[in-house]
């Protein structure tokens, strides 16, 4: 990275970098706390749409984060942001939880199951079948199919959860339509990141734990990018990817002293 500008803004991912299975990573609210005190812009992302922006700031808090809400960009804020800027004013059936629902009620969508533009498939713990046959039936109609993001499985104490790429695959499956992804690893997620703090690619350091989305994204980009060791990647795991990260950390205690 020495080649490159000086990083004047800071993109994270959340889970596999600040937290780890429900713990924060050590050294990770020291981190988040020299990015406030230098003031310079940043945001921590997610591809998980449960959850709006206000909930994940109250769970970082609980675990010793100060991040204020409008730091928080998620795959359900991204992809609201696309459909309104695609089709503004526009109506969608929508398969999420709160995170997703109350998004795309903010940039004016109605929801609806009703020849709706859209239908909109994110995460949720309780997939309903019925829920699933309506959004294929929707898609055989002509309805536009979006997904928040690609990830097959989600994490969970008891383990490995089918998420939403899965359930996206079904449905493609059923209907022979595939879905459009805004989230991680599509570049869209940064760029719209990217706009929401006024940031410039060449300036950006992208912070991940997965090659195959937070560094590919960030990469595509044009972001410098940062993979650490505390989530999924492996640097054996990295080195078989055609495309390195800029660097790999042990974790993002390794960057306080940067910011």
């Amino acid at each position: 990275m020495n080649d490159r500008k000086p990083v004047e803004c800071w993109l994270t991912d959340m889970d596999g970098v600040l937290v780890h299975e429900g713990q924060p990573v050590p050294g990770a609210p020291e981190f988040v706390r020299a990015l406030r005190a230098s003031g310079k812009p940043f945001l921590v992302l997610t591809n998980n749409s449960i959850y709006t922006a206000r909930d994940l700031q109250a769970r970082l808090n609980r675990m010793g984060f100060d991040v204020p809400e409008h730091a928080i960009w998620t795959a359900a804020l991204a992809t609201a942001q696309f459909l309104a800027d695609q089709r503004p004013g526009g109506t969608a059936y929508v398969i999420g939880e709160a995170g997703l629902t109350t998004a795309m009620h903010a940039v004016g969508y109605v929801l609806t199951d009703f020849a709706p533009d859209y239908v909109v498939l994110g995460e949720t713990r309780t997939y309903s079948f019925e829920a699933i046959t309506k959004a294929v039936r929707l898609i055989d109609g002509g309805a536009r199919f979006i997904c928040t993001n690609p990830d097959p499985t989600g994490p969970s104490a008891e383990g490995a959860l089918p998420a939403a790429g899965s359930v996206a695959a079904m449905i493609s499956k059923a209907t022979g339509v595939e879905p459009y992804f805004v989230g991680k690893p599509n570049p869209m997620m940064m760029r719209s990141a990217l706009n929401t703090i006024d940031a410039h690619s060449e300036t950006t350091a992208m912070i991940g734990d997965r090659m195959d989305t937070d560094i590919l994204c960030g990469l595509e980009a044009g972001l410098q990018t940062v993979l650490v060791l505390t989530g999924i990647s492996t640097p054996a795991e990295a080195e078989r990817y055609p495309y390195l990260p800029s660097r790999i950390v042990s974790s993002v205690a390794d960057l306080i002293d940067e910011v």
